[in-house]
């Protein structure tokens, strides 16, 4: 799989202010490819930290070259951060979690393997047993049953951040606030082919949550308009020759 140019597994974490879990994360990310053979990168964008997260990553970076930083000049949020992170990924594969330790590293193998394996683009996980309050969850399936509803049903959990994909898939999407909440349906429009996998979801051990649920509630569902207008607008070719 690898050439002079790529490498075979990109993993994209954004982080904004995980101070106290960014070591960990790291950690994790080692031991989930330490038996494998791939060869992979690690790359972290920081969303405009102001604890010590960017001095965290950047002794990781340095002690591991496999751990590569991004510092974005200011606050531009999650999506700005993995078009960022998609952009300077070098993997055959790109692979994502968040970067609050509640996707375990651990299935980000599985995931790929099921690329290579069975060919799949793009394999999206579902949080099969959801660790969060009832508040998240309830927020969580609203979300996502106006997103399936009005897009057109793609996966059953657009807000879980452990997936991956052929590095063909995101190289063309449009930038907008909320559009990693849309993968999938960008994904999907593109023509590639998508499955998902249950995966594992974990409590929030250290640190806070750095966005409302509440507001992104309502600026997810407004977003789902100008999707909608994509989808119904979107065309794909194939050159014959």
């Amino acid at each position: 799989m690898n050439t002079s140019n790529y490498t075979d597994i990109s993993v994209v974490i954004p982080i904004k202010n995980e101070e106290e879990n960014a070591l960990l994360l790291a950690e994790e990310v080692n031991n989930a490819f330490k038996s494998q053979s791939w060869e992979w990168e690690c790359i972290w964008i920081d969303d405009g930290s102001t604890d010590k997260s960017n001095e965290i990553l950047t002794a990781i970076s340095e002690k591991n070259p496999r751990h590569k930083l991004i510092t974005l000049e200011e606050n531009a949020g999650q999506s700005a951060a993995f078009h960022a992170g998609f952009h300077a990924a070098k993997g055959k594969i790109i692979a994502t979690i968040d970067g609050d330790r509640q996707n375990d590293p651990a299935d980000i193998p599985l995931v790929v393997e099921k690329i290579i394996s069975e060919d799949w683009d793009m394999v999206n996980g579902y949080r099969a047993t959801r660790n969060d309050n009832w508040w998240r969850k309830m927020v969580s399936k609203i979300g996502n049953g106006v997103r399936n509803a009005v897009t057109g049903k793609t996966v059953r959990d657009v807000g879980c951040s452990t997936r991956a994909f052929k590095r063909e898939c995101v190289q063309e999407l449009p930038r907008f606030k909320g559009m990693h909440r849309f993968l999938p349906t960008f994904v999907s429009m593109q023509g590639f082919k998508i499955t998902e996998i249950p995966v594992n979801h974990r409590q929030r051990e250290l640190g806070t949550s750095k966005y409302t649920t509440w507001n992104r509630m309502w600026v997810g569902i407004a977003d789902v308009t100008g999707v909608l207008w994509l989808r119904k607008r979107a065309f794909n070719y194939r050159i014959k020759k």
